[in-house]
Order: structure tokens, then C-alpha cells, then sequence
């Protein structure tokens, strides 16, 4: 699974632009699938039958996209201006690469050089209309030509490992859950299940609507990271969780309250099976459960995630052994799925 996670974070897929992400999805899901299409939001579900026919009532959800930029405008002197998709921190983008449009366009997010800064300035985050896209162009023709406004780009940055056990990569979030449904779809299943690859969450989990109306499953499972925030800067009942731990079974977040049997459920198999888990110590964040779970009558609404550092940056960091262990405690919950459904 970790080379398979490694190709997904190297695509490029900002939310609105998940295209690439998708195709290659589709390509891998195909041989196995007995069921794919495509929304008009973007999403690719693939249903998958199992050894017990159950339908549609499972399904298990990871979003596609990550954050980014989209270009505003273009300054006479072929500067770009720019806004964030997603949440993006803006205190870490300053300097780093990006690629910009369908061919890739490479560009550096700047600011202001150091030495021109006033004392007032130094105390201050920059606000996104004094950073720019400089993309090596002598005038706004030549920039135009190259990314005209309306361009998506990502963050650069190739997957590595780092240290004892770790990955460092742009897009963990989400797609580790993406590697872990294409991994289960190529997989022999004890019960149908939907797979729905989702558009659009970092800007409003707005893809996950389409889809969870389309399906109308009784039980959702969502698979995603979450902030971990254990470092030294961060005080101690403000840390959520930390990579290495194990995966992160969630009771509430800040936009859903999960479904307190299955909970129960994924709490009591992780401990029967020993696999080690955690949860979250501090109420923050969201996914695509918040969304789904108020779809048409209700859908009960669960959530597998890994704690990763630095999520929404150039670069993320998460457990090689916590995605290991997302992947077998979720295999574990479709067997229980299995019976009760």
C-alpha cells in the first residue's frame, strides 16, 4: 500500500480539480469494480460486490482533493496574485513552489524580501493580497499566456520517509483514505460495499452531499487523517492525538457527533485484535461524515483517521504503522458489517 500511497500524493488534485486524481483512481479501481461512475461534483463511486449481498447500505468514503491556490489576476510586471483553496496556513506557504495549471507551470510564492520590512510588518502574518506567484515571466502577456486566471496549482513536494516509520508527503490528507479503499477494492469482500471517492471536501465537504444522496447507505464509514498537534509549542490538553499511536476513532469532531454504537463497534474490535488506537483529546476539525450524516433520513456515520502533522502544508507527516493499522481495522469492520447488515 505505501507505494500506491506514495503515487496518490504525488498527483495533483486541488478541490474543483480533482481530474487527475480521479482518472487514476478509475484506472485502478476498474478491473475490479463492478460499478463505476462518475458525478457531476466530481466524484468517482465504485460499488463492489461482496460475499453477502447487502446492496448499498455500506458505504466507505476518502476525498480526492487537497489544498491549494487558484490564481486572481496577473500584475503588468507578470506577477501572479492568488488565493488559498482549503484552509491553507499562510505562515508556511511563503517561499514554497508550486505547479500551476494543466502543463504544470512551475512557479514561488513570494513576498517582500526580509530587508524591506518594517518592525510593524516583522509582527504580523501577511495577508494573502501582498503574497504573489512569480512564475519567471517578463510581463503580464507572457504570464497570461502561460497561467491565465482561473489556473488551480499545488503544492510541490515528492514523498519521502522520514525518521523511524514515518512518510513525509503533500496530500496525506486524504489521500492515505484513498490508498486504503483502493487496496480493499482489489481485495475479496465479506459484503458489498460503495466506495465513494469524494470531491470538494476541503472547501465545504460539498462532494460528499452528492454522493451520500446518490447512495443512501444506513452506515457510513469515513476514512481521513486529522490534526495531531503534538508538538512541543502546543500545550499539553490542546495536543488531539500524534502519529505512531495508532489509528484515530473518533467520537465527535467539530462538525459531527459519530454514531455511538459504531464507535463501540471500531473501539472493541481494535482492542480485541490488538491494534493500537486513540482518539481525539481535544474537540477540533471535521470531514466528510458532517455532511453525509444529515443526508435525506440520517445515515449513521463513523471515522478512521490517521494523525499527521502539518495538515494543509507543503508537506505533511504520518505513520507508516498507523496506516498499516487503518487498513486492518477497517477490514475488521467490514467483517462485523457483515453480520449486523
Amino acid at each position: 500500500m505505501l507505494e500506491q500511497l506514495k503515487e496518490l500524493c504525488r498527483l495533483n488534485g486541488v478541490s474543483g480539480d480533482e481530474g487527475q486524481v480521479r482518472a487514476f483512481i478509475r484506472r485502478q479501481a476498474a478491473p475490479y469494480g463492478d460499478e463505476l461512475r462518475s458525478d457531476p461534483l466530481g466524484n468517482l463511486i465504485v460499488f463492489k460486490k461482496g460475499r453477502r449481498s447487502t446492496g448499498r447500505q455500506l458505504m466507505l468514503c476518502a476525498h480526492m482533493d487537497e489544498v491549494g491556490v487558484i490564481v486572481t489576476g496577473i500584475t503588468e510586471d507578470g506577477m501572479l496574485r492568488f488565493d488559498f483553496v482549503g484552509g491553507v496556513d499562510r505562515r508556511v506557504a511563503i517561499g514554497k513552489p508550486v505547479r500551476l495549471g494543466p502543463d504544470g507551470v512551475l512557479g514561488i510564492i513570494g513576498l517582500k524580501a526580509i530587508h524591506l520590512v518594517s518592525r510593524e510588518e516583522e509582527k504580523k502574518v501577511p495577508k494573502t493580497e501582498s503574497l504573489y506567484i512569480d512564475i519567471g515571466a517578463k510581463d503580464k502577456e507572457t504570464a497570461q499566456k502561460k497561467v491565465p486566471p482561473g489556473s488551480y496549482g499545488a503544492f510541490v513536494g515528492e514523498p519521502e520517509e522520514l525518521g523511524d516509520g514515518l512518510l513525509k508527503a503533500k496530500a496525506i490528507d486524504d489521500r492515505i483514505g484513498c490508498a486504503i479503499m483502493l487496496q480493499l477494492i482489489k481485495e475479496e469482500l465479506p459484503l458489498d460495499v460503495t466506495f465513494a471517492f469524494t470531491a470538494q471536501e476541503e472547501v465545504g465537504t460539498r462532494g460528499a452531499f452528492g454522493a451520500a444522496f446518490s447512495v443512501t447507505p444506513q452506515v457510513a464509514l469515513v476514512l481521513e487523517t486529522t490534526t495531531a498537534a503534538d508538538l512541543p509549542s502546543v500545550e499539553g490538553h490542546r495536543t488531539v492525538c500524534a502519529p505512531g499511536k495508532g489509528p484515530v476513532i473518533s467520537y465527535m469532531d467539530g462538525a459531527t457527533i459519530y454514531d455511538r454504537g459504531l464507535y463501540e463497534t471500531l473501539r472493541r474490535l481494535a482492542q480485541d485484535h490488538q491494534i493500537p488506537w486513540q482518539t481525539k483529546e481535544y474537540i477540533a476539525g471535521g470531514n466528510d461524515a458532517r455532511t453525509i450524516q444529515r443526508t435525506k433520513e440520517g445515515v449513521r456515520v463513523a471515522a478512521i483517521s490517521a494523525a499527521v502533522r502539518y495538515l494543509h502544508a507543503p508537506a505533511s507527516v504520518g505513520s507508516l504503522a498507523d496506516f498499516e493499522n487503518m487498513l486492518s481495522l477497517t477490514r475488521l469492520f467490514l467483517q462485523e458489517m457483515a453480520e449486523q447488515l
